[in-house]
Order: C-alpha cells, then structure tokens, then sequence
C-alpha cells in the first residue's frame, strides 16, 4: 500500500467569454421574436407568452457573471442559440480530447511528470461526446502515455469521483501515476432558450496528477489523507439524450434531451447532503470542520455554496474560505471544484488542510481531504 498525493493541477480555458448581458440580449431578442410570431394564439391563451430575461436576475440567481465558451457566435445567434462546433474527421483529434490535453499538459508541467512517468489515464465527466472509443484511450494516444485509460461520467461529480478511482489504483501499486482529466462542453446540452436556466453552464477542462508520495517531486502536493462518495438517485436533475433517442424518434427532440432541473428541490436536497457528508467525513479522520483552512466547493451556484459553507462552519464563510470561480467560469460541472483547487491553493502554508467537494447529479456528492506538503 502506497501513499498517495496531487502533484498538480491543471486548467484549459477556452478563448471566448460571454457576459451576461450578451447572453440576456440574445435571449431577450429570441423572446420578442417568438411573441410576435406566436401573438394571435397568445392572445387567444393557446400559447403562453415568453418572459424576458435580465442580467440582475442572474446574478441574482446564481452568482454567475460571465462564462467561458468554445463557440460564442452560434450561442449569440437567436436564430440558433446552440454552439457551432462542427464534426471532426475520424483522423483528427477529438475537441474534449484537444482539450484534455491542454489541461492535462498543465498539470503534467506542475508535477514536473512526463507521459513515460504516467501509467493511466481516466477521462471523467458529464457529457461524453461518442459512446466509443474511449476518449480518455484518445488522450492517452495525444500524449502518448502506455498502460490504461477509460471514461467514466458520475455528472458534476465525476473529477471526486475520478480522484478516488485513481488514488485507489496508485495505492494498491497497479499504476504510479495517473493523469485524471475532465473536459466540459457544458454548453452543448444547455437549452439557451430557458430562461431559468439559458445562463447556467461554461465550457473549461481540468487535469489533476495523482502519484505514489514516495515519487512525488513537484511543489505543489498535497496528501490524499482520504475520499468518500454517497449517490442517491434522483431525477431532480436529468438529460435523456443518448443512443436510444433513434428508437423513439416521436421524443426526439424534447426539452429533456437537453439539461433540465428542478432548481428549487436541488438547492433544497443537496445543501445538507453536502454538509453532512463532508462534516461525517472529516470526523471519520478524527478532523474537526475548525482545523479545515479552505473549502474547494463545486461551482455551480453561489448560494448553494454560501448555504453549505454556514451549515458546516456555523457562519458565514470568511473570504478565502471558500473561494469562488463560477462569477467568471459559470457551471462548468465536474470542472469546477478543480479549477477552486487550481487557482486558490498556493498561499496555503505547509500542513493546511483543505476539501475538495463536488456535489450534483445523481445525486452524486464526493469529499476529498486534502492535506497541504
């Protein structure tokens, strides 16, 4: 049994961002359009009239100020309102893998790793762009790592879950090194004409390096002192769309082919689940919630973050406690609790510990306690 670190982390953000007032002119110049088309049979009550959005009432909602897209012309188009990201041949790159690698080539740099350093590669995330090959087999291709690699999606806490499975396979000596990446195209199967949810979710990928401490040079390590998981099924937050679609071909383009929630029962289910976990967690390494210096939260709305943070410390968190990324990156699912980690780590002194904590579909909710060399 080996001991096991992060050795580093790693972060590929995509070159355009939109503010929220973009996004609220397009989809506001989307609303007008529809109630015009549609006026008779909305005034006649057979058509429900659309509500425009604002830019306070997502702030206000959510926290969210900008995000980061791969496409913002299409996603700005109101006439189309979906990223343009066209189909690459069989002989190019893939775009989560492109991505991935970008990531993956940050944290790999961190670490002070080569790909020969590296047996594994896990790919976990919430939206897998084909069903096969393996984009994570792609990945480990692109950076020409040998030994294993597989996709795994546990939605927004899969880089939680990613980090147990490879610490577990480090610990146990069947790899050194694994390179754990979450590539996010969020943005592909958000429905952009929702209005309680078009302004939701980001596209970014993150990587984190997961080694045996005994090979561990890097300066930026921190002990995996322990994980744990819970998953509790529900269908408060959902998508349908996969291969099957084809089968039903009368569903096929429903609103639950895209993101869809139940905002208010989530916020409402998860914040204790989260706080629970976490508290049990630490009290199960005989740690107190006082001894942890920062809370790494998933990024996904700010007052689910700001609620859970008061349950557990019974106040509001300082700032630095629990820092926050999703005012610029939106929701960018599994990725955001790790690009927390990624930019808000290193004035942490030696012996400060942290959780990283990721919490969403599934329900699906991850604590891992981090220990700072």
């Amino acid at each position: 049994m080996h001991n096991v670190v992060i050795s580093g982390t790693g972060l590929y953000t995509p070159a355009n961002s939109i503010s929220n007032d973009e996004l609220v002119e397009s989809f506001n110049a989307y609303v007008q359009q529809f109630n015009a088309d549609n006026a008779v049979a909305i005034a006649s009550g057979d058509v429900d009239a659309l509500s425009e959005s604002s830019s306070g009432f997502i702030e206000k909602a959510s926290g969210i100020k900008s995000r980061f897209v791969m496409d913002k012309t299409g996603i700005l188009d109101p006439k189309r309102m979906a990223p343009s990201i066209p189909e690459r041949s069989n002989d190019e790159w893939g775009i989560l893998c492109e991505m991935a690698v970008g990531a993956a080539k940050d944290a790999m740099a961190r670490a002070g790793k080569t790909a020969a350093d590296i047996d594994g590669v896990i790919v976990a995330c919430s939206n897998l762009q084909r069903a096969y090959p393996a984009v994570a087999v792609e990945v480990q291709a692109a950076l020409g790592i040998k030994g294993f690699g597989y996709d795994m999606n546990v939605a927004c806490s899969s880089a939680t879950f990613g980090i147990q499975a490879a610490a577990n396979s480090v610990q146990l000596g069947q790899a050194r090194a694994i390179l754990m990446v979450n590539p996010e195209i969020c943005t592909g199967h958000l429905n952009f004409r929702d209005r309680d949810s078009h302004f939701i979710f980001g596209d970014a990928a993150t990587a984190v390096i997961i080694e045996r401490a005994d090979q561990a040079t890097s300066a930026y390590q921190f002990d995996i002192v322990g994980t744990k998981l819970i998953t509790q099924f529900s269908n408060n937050i959902r998508n349908n769309f996969g291969f099957l679609n084809r089968c039903a071909e009368d569903a096929a383009g429903a609103r639950d082919k895209l993101f869809v929630q139940e905002g208010r029962k989530v916020f409402k289910d998860v914040c204790p689940m989260v706080a629970e976990l976490i508290a049990a967690h630490l009290a199960e390494n005989q740690l107190n919630v006082s001894d942890v210096k920062r809370f790494w939260l998933h990024q996904a709305n700010l007052n689910m973050n700001l609620l859970i943070a008061r349950k557990l410390l019974g106040r509001d968190a300082e700032p630095g406690e629990a820092p926050v990324i999703l005012d610029t990156y939106a929701n960018t699912s599994s990725a955001g609790s790790v690009i927390a980690l990624h930019k808000y780590h290193e004035d942490l002194p030696s012996g400060a510990l942290g959780v990283l904590s990721s919490f969403g579909a599934g329900y699906s909710i991850g604590s891992v306690i981090l220990r700072k060399h």
